[in-house]
């Protein structure tokens, strides 16, 4: 079996095998996975820095859109609100000149009444100063007197035909 001696030269290239794979294998070795550590450690910071990133675009896009939908709502309601505004003016002004032509035409109803009551004070005063010089002149009796005054009714109708 085994002596003591080969037991302490495999002890002892065991012992200089561990050094030496420590020394040029095992540093190296680890460095190598230090290396590879740091590099999954730097692409996982990235990626988590590219989705955060990412994450805050399309919260802002989210954000954006909401704007842009409330924008939108709130141009709309303005211009209702414009359209209303336009039409409550356009039914005042209506309103205000059908007013006022109606009150430009009571006023020439009324002129065309104080006219026409004026027209016929003149007329009635012709025609009673006309009788009261017909009567001056004679005397009438009834039957005379109605046909004058017929007579002076066909002259005035004659006459406001005329004018």
């Amino acid at each position: 079996m085994a002596t003591f001696g080969d037991t302490l030269f495999l002890l002892a290239a065991f012992a200089v095998l561990v050094v030496l794979v420590g020394k040029f294998a095992w540093k190296p070795v680890t460095k190598i996975m230090a290396d590879r550590q740091n590099k999954i450690d730097s692409d996982l910071d990235y990626a988590d820095n590219k989705r955060q990133e990412a994450q805050k675009m399309a919260d802002q896009r989210e954000a954006e859109l909401k704007s842009s939908k409330e924008d939108a709502v709130n141009i709309v309601n303005s211009a209702k609100e414009n359209g209303e505004k336009q039409r409550a003016t356009l039914v005042a002004q209506a309103q205000c000149e059908v007013a006022t032509l109606k009150a430009n035409a009571n006023k020439d109803i009324a002129q065309q009444r104080a006219d026409a009551l004026a027209a016929a004070k003149n007329d009635v005063a012709d025609l009673s100063l006309t009788i009261a010089e017909k009567l001056i002149a004679k005397e009438l009796d009834p039957s005379t007197q109605q046909n004058l005054i017929d007579q002076y009714i066909n002259e005035l109708g004659d006459a406001n035909g005329s004018h």
